[in-house]
């Protein structure tokens, strides 16, 4: 069973699990998702704090694996109104979590992300490096990971947590928290001009969407109760991000500069050895190849 099976990675991850033979359900309430991504695929419309519904729908289906990618996943959200932003993502995934316990399931896979680091200490970023969260999103991914753990120790649920550097790939959409990537694609296929907030030399990891897919694959069966950090392993500055689009499109004109956004990371980039070990996993696709994909 997949949550936010109708969203970006969502939908690239089902039809990759059912050309590999699986059998998949999904629960979505549809909020970001969009059901034609799905086709053919039973969706349970519904959401994750809505407990009993979220225990019928484990219960019917009985998976042997939930893969948990639904969230509130806005860092500015999540600073404008921090409750509801606590509300979806930890009581959400305690529900699911306690729909998983109760229905005998086998493992949770959990898509986190780097925003639990905050300002790094050093870098790269490895496992090890201190959590202190600089946004309610970050804190509330967090939060989920360490009831995982709690999970485990108590119930013996297995399960291994992604935490997600910056995805992209073709169909991404580049509203809402659509990353960069779709963000200044938009703009040039639309005739616009992409906006770059700070002075671009802000470094970010970016990961292609079928290399995530192959991570989460592997956790199906690996990473027992670890703690991962997936991405390409690189940093690449906004500056350097725009350049490689600008000649992949054959973009003629040049950014426009903004103020920095109130809580932007300066740097930020991973260590991947660790998931290289856990779940015999590295990133395939580099970026050019990556940004030429979401072209084509």
């Amino acid at each position: 069973m997949v949550t936010g099976g109708a969203g970006f990675i969502g939908s690239n991850l089902i039809r990759s699990l059912l050309k590999s033979g699986f059998k998949v359900s999904v629960l979505d309430n549809l909020s970001t998702g969009k059901i034609e991504n799905i086709a053919g695929v039973k969706l349970y419309e519904g959401d994750l704090l809505d407990r009993d519904f979220v225990c019928q729908c484990v219960f019917r289906e009985s998976p042997e694996v939930v893969i948990h990618l639904a969230a509130q996943a806005s860092v500015p959200q999540s600073l404008v109104d921090p409750s509801a932003d606590a509300c979806i993502n930890i009581t959400g995934s305690v529900n699911l979590f306690e729909a998983s316990r109760l229905g005998g399931l086998r493992k949770v896979v959990y898509a986190s992300t780097a925003a639990i680091y905050g300002s790094p200490r050093y870098l790269p970023l490895d496992e090890q490096h201190p959590a202190q969260p600089l946004s309610g999103y970050g804190l509330s991914k967090y939060t989920v990971e360490r009831y995982l753990q709690l999970y485990q120790y108590l119930y013996g649920l297995d399960y291994t947590v992604l935490r997600l550097a910056n995805v992209y790939g073709a169909g991404q959409s580049s509203s809402g928290e659509g990353g960069v990537v779709a963000v200044f694609l938009d703009r040039i296929m639309s005739g616009g001009q992409p906006l770059i907030h700070g002075d671009g030399r802000q470094t970010r990891d970016f990961i292609h969407v079928s290399d995530i897919v192959a991570a989460i694959s592997c956790a199906l069966e690996r990473g027992s109760g670890a703690v991962l950090n997936i991405g390409a392993g690189l940093p690449v500055s906004i500056n350097q991000l725009f350049r490689i689009i600008k000649k992949e499109t054959g973009y003629a004109g040049n950014p426009a500069f903004a103020p920095p956004r109130p809580g932007d990371i300066k740097e930020s980039w991973y260590n991947i050895n660790r998931a290289a070990v856990e779940l015999k996993w590295s990133p395939t696709v580099r970026l050019e190849q990556g940004i030429r994909l979401c072209l084509y």
